[in-house]
């Protein structure tokens, strides 16, 4: 199924992303990493390369919070592949406490809404080339029910988990827009949801960053995520690698799956087409380019 396709995962040097690149490359697949690391990200290559019997690993240095280094990714991607079958949004961002990236943006919100959007923009003509192309892009975590169109970048109050929660909420909403908007197209565009896992972000996460009401079960969060050699992040990349080669999600989009891969509801607020609007706009100019 994945032999010749040519696939690109962001941040997966490590975790989630890692565990998903070596499964698609052990299926054939020609494999880029993404990473901020040239070490770590080298390292990586010549592990998932090892681990896998496959010598097409690629790696591209990128920080997907700086939009700068997402359109030099998406060029050297466009220079050196004919085409793009499946991307993946795996990079993702908990920040502890709000802080803004060099361009301005708040950083959950550059790196969970505009690095997934940005870069999907930018290799849409990628994709296309593609005789049947995939996006997909990883949630985390409860996805909120109601969007804060005036706190997007956490200007009001800025909480913790809450607000990495939010800005996967507003991440959602613009790829179902965008699924609608290539709807005639051959490129599907969907979300997932890979679970629990032992990552560099979870074991990151503060009792700060947890609602004061949660903020005991911080030692159980502890216990579920730490070092296990890879085991749970393999684990959460079931769904990533499912949407990515199964035959069984060819020509679906616009949807939404879970751990077990398998289609889940979204919040009701996705549905509604003013939201939508006017939240791809806001996102549009927020990430420099035109509606």
């Amino acid at each position: 199924m994945m032999n010749d396709k040519i696939v690109l995962i962001t941040g997966a040097t490590n975790g989630i992303g890692k565990q998903t690149a070596l499964s698609l490359a052990k299926m054939g697949a020609q494999v880029i990493i993404t990473g901020r690391n040239e070490k770590s990200g080298a390292e990586a290559v010549i592990e998932i390369k090892q681990l896998s019997g496959n010598s097409k690993v690629d790696l591209l240095l990128a920080d997907v919070s700086k939009q700068a280094d997402i359109k030099t990714l998406a060029s050297h991607v466009k220079e050196k592949y004919a085409r793009l079958d499946v991307l993946i949004n795996n990079a993702g961002l908990a920040a502890a406490k709000r802080q803004l990236t060099g361009d301005g943006i708040e950083a959950n919100f550059a790196v969970n809404v505009v690095a997934p959007f940005l870069l999907t923009h930018l290799l849409l003509d990628s994709l296309k080339n593609s005789q049947s192309a995939r996006v997909i892009t990883l949630m985390g975590g409860d996805v909120p029910n109601k969007l804060e169109i005036d706190n997007l970048q956490g200007e009001r109050n800025f909480d913790g988990l809450n607000s990495y929660s939010h800005s996967k909420l507003v991440m959602m909403i613009m790829m179902y827009e965008f699924s609608q908007r290539v709807k005639t197209s051959k490129v599907t565009m969907n979300c997932c949801y890979p679970g629990q896992a032992s990552t560099n972000m979870t074991r990151s996460v503060t009792p700060e960053m947890f609602p004061k009401a949660m903020r005991w079960i911080f030692p159980i969060f502890q216990l579920m995520t730490r070092p296990d050699n890879g085991k749970s992040a393999a684990k959460a990349s079931r769904s990533s690698i499912y949407l990515a080669s199964s035959i069984d999600v060819e020509g679906v989009t616009g949807k939404y799956f879970d751990p077990k891969c398998k289609e889940t509801a979204m919040p009701k607020i996705v549905f509604d087409s003013e939201v939508r609007q006017n939240l791809w706009e806001k996102v549009h100019q927020i990430a420099g380019v035109s509606a």
